[in-house]
């Protein structure tokens, strides 16, 4: 059997920057390795991806399993070109790159080493890994039970028949230390590096911090008035009428202007202009073999019939149940509520009146394990519907998360506002939860996580250093570590963090103004904690394109206008305000209802009047689009010209 080491080997192995790790199973057949180096380094014109790949081994003896993969700088720009990338031009445009008129463009230098970020670097290998597809082969070489089909993706049989076990892009040491100082090895009272947290981590993730720090900034006047609104109007919820509005028209407010910053930003590193490539199907997608009618191509198929008995059959019942349960917990939670009250009733000590936060400290413990395992298993269903597209997949899953987590977190909540009518139960409940959730994702989240990676480093760097390793012992070391890490999939737990904080902050403002100031804290403290986690605990995600923060924007949308009514009626039921109309209850839900109309109808007429993107964003595509419609009449027009002249030759020739 060949042995493959990183320097002593009978292949020259060119030298490049590593920038994906391929990390195949350790059995893997030899014949398969060796076909799928030959794919790799194949030209385009031969079915290959014409990128540059080479062995990793901790020493010679040992069996190949792990490459790096990486590219020459003109492969990548015309990988750049290829993928429809926006680059800035000299003229403070914004344009599609295009390799023929390189110099065109800003930062454009020498060969263009520097010219694409090292992010848009490991996003075009990635797509061409991707994009490698099956020609004559009948099967993977070694394995005849792995068929494979003409166009069909080849990296994506690779992984679900386990040939393939990840593939990630690999940390850069030097550029993550320096974001890392900038970032969050220092407290200071700046704004987040968001440009150079796109260039290291790719758009999603910049986007995210960029939404984090704004919301953040966004809940400092909120902090601000709820001070002395707590303190003068302890007990007076009548009071709150003009904080509570306040709050609405703020929520409304804010997000309209996120929007236009998003827009600015996006277009900014050129996101807002990319075009979508047609949705491939996921990996996890399985079925007959049909002939797809968009692309022609043979791709597995399923029926959409069978998809949606599966949803409805199965993963709506499990759904209903999984809020059945929840409510079922919620229940205990306030027996556990009414024994505290009793204790306390007839001790009357200080351990008595601590053991009334007791019941909403374990109930907050206990919904955020349920929350976890809910994620766990509707991933699971979302994944056993067998959704064709990604897209699909991440709104069925979305969907299913969102509708558990808010009857979870926000349930209790309700019932005693609506069903009890204790606000100042409400107001203590509301205050346990929003803490103690808060103490508990950070523990989570990166806590732990950080501290279990620390110890799995110090076991890599004995074994690297143990090992008789022929190449780079900091590179070994650094892969090996980076391959036991766990992975970022995407910053859906993120948003959901701030989603239900959102909730905790808006829906009950007019019983609980502090709410502000806890998240305010909490989200400082998540800039420093989700920063280490990202650079620190997880392996380097994939960047990719993105021009907003997705159904996430609709998501704290429809939490406002919930927020509307669930104001406007905690405000009617107010002793005070209920005091005026003892005479006829009628009269005050009919005023509840028409305050929270207008109310309602404010925020929609202030999404209307506030566009969605800044006037010079808006000039400046309008522009773009006008150029590239006279650009394409241009060469129909040459086209016609040269189609004319040919013909005209053509009389003249013949006879």
């Amino acid at each position: 059997m060949m042995k493959r080491g990183f320097e002593k080997s009978s292949i020259s192995w060119p030298v490049f920057k590593p920038l994906v790790v391929i990390e195949l199973a350790k059995d893997a057949k030899e014949e398969a390795k060796e076909w799928l180096v030959k794919k790799i380094n194949d030209k385009k014109k031969d079915g290959g991806a014409q990128l540059l790949i080479k062995p990793i081994a901790d020493s010679e003896e040992n069996e190949q399993n792990i490459y790096v993969v990486g590219a020459s700088t003109k492969r990548l720009l015309l990988g750049a070109e290829a993928l429809g990338m926006v680059k800035e031009c000299k003229d403070d445009t914004m344009r599609t790159f295009s390799y023929n008129r390189r110099s065109d463009y800003k930062n454009f230098s020498h060969e263009g080493d520097d010219f694409l970020t090292m992010a848009e670097c490991q996003y075009i290998i990635k797509h061409e890994l991707d994009g490698l597809r099956a020609q004559e082969e009948k099967h993977i070489p070694g394995y005849p039970n792995a068929k494979l089909y003409p166009g069909k993706s080849l990296f994506r049989r690779l992984q679900t028949s386990g040939v393939v076990i990840q593939v990630f892009p690999l940390h850069d040491k030097e550029e993550l230390k320096k974001l890392s100082f900038h970032w969050y090895r220092q407290i200071k009272f700046a704004f987040q590096p968001i440009d150079e947290i796109r260039c290291y981590f790719g758009d999603p993730i910049g986007l995210y911090f960029g939404f984090l720090e704004f919301f953040t900034l966004a809940l400092i006047p909120m902090a601000i008035i709820g001070i002395p609104y707590y303190m003068c109007a302890w007990e007076d919820y009548d009071k709150y009428v003009i904080f509570a509005t306040f709050n609405l028209i703020w929520s409304t407010i804010i997000f309209e202007i996120w929007k236009r910053r998003c827009s600015r930003i996006s277009y900014k590193w050129g996101s807002l202009l990319m075009k979508r490539e047609f949705e491939e199907p996921r990996p996890g997608f399985h079925g007959e073999l049909g002939i797809n009618p968009v692309t022609g191509r043979k791709e597995p198929t399923y029926s959409s019939f069978k998809r949606q008995l599966r949803i409805y059959l199965v993963s709506v019942p499990f759904v209903c149940f999984s809020l059945y349960l929840s409510i079922y917990v919620m229940m205990i939670y306030f027996e556990l509520e009414n024994w505290a009250l009793e204790y306390n009733n007839e001790e009357q000590s200080q351990l008595s009146s601590l053991m009334l936060f007791v019941p909403s400290i374990i109930y907050a413990v206990v919904i955020e394990i349920m929350n976890r395992i809910y994620r766990y298993a509707a991933e699971f269903l979302t994944s056993w519907e067998n959704h064709r597209l990604e897209s699909s997949y991440q709104n069925h899953l979305v969907l299913k998360v969102l509708v558990f987590n808010i009857v979870n977190c926000f349930a209790s909540l309700f019932y005693i506002a609506f069903i009890m009518c204790d606000l100042k139960l409400l107001r203590q409940s509301l205050a346990t939860l929003l803490i103690t959730s808060q103490i508990l994702n950070q523990f989570a989240e990166t806590v732990l996580p950080y501290w279990l990676q620390k110890r799995h480093k110090k076991k890599v760097s004995k074994r690297v250093k143990s090992l008789n390793a022929d190449s780079d012992s900091s590179l070994i070391e650094q892969i090996y570590l980076e391959i036991e890490m766990d992975t970022y999939v995407n910053t859906f737990d993120d948003y959901l963090e701030l989603f239900l904080q959102f909730g905790y902050v808006s829906l009950f403002s007019c019983v609980y103004p502090l709410a502000a100031i806890f998240a305010v804290l909490n989200n400082v403290t998540e800039m420093y904690t989700d920063a280490l986690k990202i650079c620190r605990v997880f392996k380097r995600p994939f960047a990719e394109p993105a021009a907003n923060i997705g159904v996430w924007q609709l998501a704290f949308e429809v939490m406002g206008v919930i927020a509307v009514i669930t104001n406007c009626t905690l405000l009617g039921m107010s002793p005070q305000v209920t005091s005026l109309f003892e005479s006829s209850k009628m009269d005050l839900i009919l005023i509840v209802a028409l305050i929270e109309h207008i109310l309602l109808g404010l925020k929609f007429i202030l999404a209307l009047v506030i566009s969605d993107q800044p006037y010079d964003i808006r000039v400046k595509l309008a522009r773009l689009e006008f150029e590239s419609m006279e650009a394409l009449k241009e060469k129909q027009q040459m086209k016609l010209s040269s189609d004319s002249v040919t013909e005209e030759d053509d009389a003249i020739i013949s006879p």
